[in-house]
């Protein structure tokens, strides 16, 4: 398994106006200096009245494969 920490402030408006269609994307810079880029569908859960905010961790398999993602 492989741990990938960033964070994200992306307001509600802007989630919605740039990553609504089905197959957009979210890209960020990890804390690794790595730019990964995953489905907007992954954040709703995180999705509220504010936005997205918080600092995230990514957790892929060793094949480089989604396992999770959580707010920390």
């Amino acid at each position: 398994m492989k741990d990938y920490y960033f964070s994200l402030n992306i307001s509600y408006q802007e989630f919605v106006a740039h990553y609504s269609g089905v197959a957009a994307n979210v890209v960020v810079m990890t804390e690794q200096n790595l730019r990964l880029q995953l489905p907007a569908s992954r954040f709703r859960p995180y999705l509220s009245q504010l936005g997205i905010r918080g600092r995230f961790r990514l957790v892929t398999d060793d094949n480089n494969k989604f396992h999770k993602l959580e707010i920390l």
